[in-house]
């Protein structure tokens, strides 16, 4: 018997509906209604597909009209049909009486409709390969969703020449920069292309195959894809060759072509009840982030970005000191997070350029063959360098074997790769200062990494300085200029030596207003001699104390020893901390810096640290632990991204985290991560956290970012998920004895009863549950690139944002065991 995939098209336009489908057909006048609560959607016979809305991004007001896996816990969508133009509450989606298939706004306007329906429609019907038609009198399928694909395309699919399928853009359904399609001349090519229009660039990929009359086929029986000659059903290229496909009788698939371009052929066990564990069987292309065009486009990351390459797929990023055009898009290209001039009035602008700019060197990197405007030979690297800070219109410079090639903004096709021979020297702010002006200047402080200056205040100073001296610079003459910048300067020196002779007051503690100075004799009393011990850390010593005629309690931790400097930088850590103000931060009171003595005072957390509370005798109650996970990540996002100055934690675990009376979440020990010495350090290297919650970049000599706490948080979350410790050598069992991987293998094969040891109250909240499982493995990513921010952690948590299933933490998996 022909099957359907070597079936002509005309042979299965023409096919009959079977007899038992007819219950389900929908009869002309029947309508679905966006946010109701009945009649939701059209259901295929065995129920395995639907037909209806699904909000977008767990909205209560945007809609989408589409088709999904229903008996998939996550609802996989398939097709959809107002990706660009979302439906609020109230819309309706009918089969019209005369036949036509609309979905119109709560106002009556036409939001979509289906077009080029070629009879007389008289009923629809959601088939069981995905497919919605609508059948004329003679069964003949005179529209179909399968002839118009999104980004998706399902087994028994056939794609005829000209046919496009579009990525759609991550964080929505509109369509995106990258595309499928099937040429009139019978080559399958993927290109990126121009928004809004959609303009096609030149391919990143193509099969070289030619033919009048071709086809894509999606195999229903083996679930291979292939392109085939309809004329005599010869195979031209198979384009899942040599691939382990599970079998469809055991395993969902659908080839999608994601946001970020990749052709993937995925498959999920059909039993499945918790969670949708799509995993990756086969994709396409191996290597595009070593694409270039030298003609157009803006490449596979955006103008001005780097594309790496993480398990076949690309990681998009920004140069040192640039920025996501779109923070929502890691797709939209980069621009400087400071002022790049270009020339003025014909002037060189290199005096400009060499007080205000450095160039530094990018790793294994390269913007191939684009932007370039000039060649010098031969040149030295230094030279190539201050060729490029002479120059105002130089942002970067590539140098290889004394060839010197200078490249204005925007630069292309960025990639990063290692044995890459050519240097990439990006011109980037000497001052290090972040933000544009008219904005006031300020300065993130990685306290892993603290900037020269021992004295913050001074920094800002002297940043802010450098953004007055650029605004001068930019908007005057050359003469102007250099008399401004000899004022600037000599001004800048008097004012260093009048401070170095003592001339200039300076507040020896900025934050003495707000934190009470205490001595050691006030410490020692209020500890009744340092007695109750609370805690130990690789900070020193927690002792509970009696402050005042009040009688209030409060925690003093003696700090055991300091960095080399430790005054200053006690001072400074001093001045970041006393500055921070959140209802989950752990609240300084006072210190105490006299003589070898450096002590800390902070309000008495009455209901101990989070390790005590989780790995305890009893199971903590659900909702509680689930507050207080929402909790820790708000007080991390503030140290992050709302605070004054820029906090990484570095050492965030349940020791670190206390609980109020009200079992508030509360972090501690933020700003002490530089005074911690080396060889403090709770882990068998010199890296600062604690074993078990330490990200991999400490051990790569990766830059230390936010990222390293992203980390951290994960597992932390997966100990408040599951009630047990992140390393527990103690259970017996090597497969469950490292937290984070037992975790996602529970993920995968949807055992998560087993993960939360049949805890009722989580089960009974399965789809929190399954969100906060999934909010974890996104931390714990093994590339730093992948994790999340922990405002978009937030956002996840609380269902403000889609949570999408995440990749294996180290690796991707290629191959699905059938």
């Amino acid at each position: 018997m022909e099957s359907d995939a070597y079936m002509p098209i005309d042979k299965q336009k023409a096919k009959v509906l079977p007899d038992y489908e007819t219950e389900f057909n929908v009869s002309l006048g029947e309508s679905l209604s966006a946010g109701g609560s009945s009649n939701s959607s059209w259901l295929s016979p065995s129920g395995e597909f639907a037909f209806g809305f699904q909000p977008i991004n767990n909205t209560a007001n945007a809609f989408l009209l589409a088709i999904w896996f229903d008996k998939i816990p996550e609802k996989t969508i398939v097709w959809y049909a107002n990706g660009d133009n979302p439906a609020p509450t109230g819309s309706k989606v009918q089969l019209t009486n005369d036949g036509n298939l609309e979905l119109n706004s709560p106002q009556g306007d036409v939001l979509w409709k289906a077009e080029s329906i070629l009879g007389v429609v008289t009923y629809g019907a959601m088939l069981d390969t995905g497919n919605f038609v609508l059948v004329d009198a003679n069964s003949v399928h005179v529209w179909e969703s399968f002839k118009y694909p999104t980004d998706t395309i399902l087994p028994t699919q056939i794609l005829e020449m000209g046919t496009v399928v579009s990525a759609r853009i991550q964080s929505n359904y509109s369509r995106g920069r990258f595309q499928l399609q099937l040429l009139t001349d019978g080559n399958l090519v993927l290109n990126t292309v121009s928004l809004p229009k959609h303009f096609a660039y030149d391919s990143y990929y193509s099969s070289n195959t030619s033919g009048s009359d071709n086809q894509l086929v999606f195999n229903e029986t083996t679930s291979t894809i292939y392109i085939q000659s309809t004329s005599n059903g010869t195979i031209l290229l198979d384009l899942t060759v040599g691939s382990t496909i599970p079998s469809t009788k055991t395993h969902y698939h659908r080839a999608t072509i994601d946001f970020n371009g990749i052709f993937t052929l995925y498959a999920c066990p059909r039993t499945t009840k918790t969670t949708s564990s799509w995993s990756i069987v086969w994709s396409m292309p191996d290597d595009i982030c070593s694409f270039y065009s030298p003609y157009e486009g803006e490449g596979i990351c955006g103008y001005n970005s780097i594309c790496k390459l993480v398990q076949s797929r690309p990681v998009c990023e920004c140069p040192t000191q640039y920025k996501l055009v779109d923070p929502n898009d890691i797709l939209s290209g980069c621009e400087p997070d400071f002022i790049l001039p270009g020339c003025y009035a014909n002037e060189s602008g290199s005096l400009t350029e060499t007080i205000l700019y450095r160039m530094d060197e990018m790793l294994d990197t390269d913007w191939p063959y684009t932007g370039v405007y000039q060649r010098l030979e031969p040149f030295t690297e230094i030279e190539c360098q201050n060729a490029c800070l002479d120059d105002c219109q130089c942002a970067v410079a590539n140098f290889l074997d004394g060839s010197c090639w200078k490249k204005s903004l925007p630069i292309r096709f960025g990639r990063q790769k290692s044995g890459l021979m050519v240097k990439a020297l990006i011109k980037v702010s000497a001052a290090n200062y972040t933000q544009r002006i008219p904005h006031p200047p300020s300065v993130p402080v990685d306290v892993n990494n603290p900037p020269g200056s021992s004295n913050p205040n001074r920094e800002e100073k002297d940043q802010g300085l450098f953004s007055v001296v650029a605004a001068v610079l930019l908007g005057s003459s050359i003469f102007f200029n250099l008399i401004f910048v000899v004022a600037i300067f000599t001004g800048v020196l008097m004012y260093h030596k009048m401070k170095s002779k003592g001339k200039v007051q300076q507040n020896p503690i900025s934050v003495e207003t707000n934190l009470h100075s205490f001595t050691y004799k006030d410490l020692e009393e209020a500890t009744d001699g340092f007695k109750e011990e609370l805690g130990r850390g690789a900070f020193g010593v927690v002792y509970k104390g009696v402050l005042g005629l009040d009688s209030k309690l409060v925690a003093v931790k003696k700090l055991d020893k300091l960095v080399q400097e430790g005054d200053k930088e006690f001072k400074t850590e001093l001045s970041v901390i006393g500055q921070t103000h959140h209802k989950n931060l752990v609240k300084l009171v006072g210190f105490c810096e006299e003589g070898q003595h450096r002590l800390l005072v902070y309000e008495f957390m009455s209901n101990g640290s989070l390790a005590s509370f989780l790995f305890g005798s009893s199971r903590p109650d659900w909702n509680q632990r689930t507050q207080i996970a929402f909790g820790i990540a708000r007080g991390l996002m503030y140290l992050h991204e709302e605070c004054s100055v820029q906090i990484i934690h570095c050492d965030i675990k349940p020791q670190n985290i206390l609980l109020d009376d009200s079992y508030t979440a509360r972090i501690s020990d933020f700003g002490l991560a530089k005074l911690l010495m080396t060889d403090q350090s709770r882990t068998n290297t010199a890296i600062r956290g604690t074993k078990g919650y330490v990200a991999s970049e400490w051990f790569r000599h990766m830059p230390i970012t936010v990222k390293v706490d992203v980390y951290s948080f994960g597992v932390m979350l997966l100990e408040i998920i599951c009630c047990r410790r992140s390393v527990d050598l103690e259970i017996g069992d090597d497969e469950r004895s490292i937290l984070t991987d037992w975790a996602y293998d529970c993920y995968r094969d949807g055992r998560l009863d087993a993960l939360v040891e049949n805890d009722m109250e989580a089960i009974n909240d399965i789809g929190r549950l399954e969100r906060l499982l999934k909010v974890a493995i996104w931390c714990i990513q093994e590339e730093p690139s992948l994790r999340p921010t922990m405002k978009k952690v937030v956002q996840m948590l609380e269902g403000i944002v889609e949570v999408y299933v995440p990749p294996h933490p180290y690796l991707f998996n290629q191959v699905v065991e059938t």
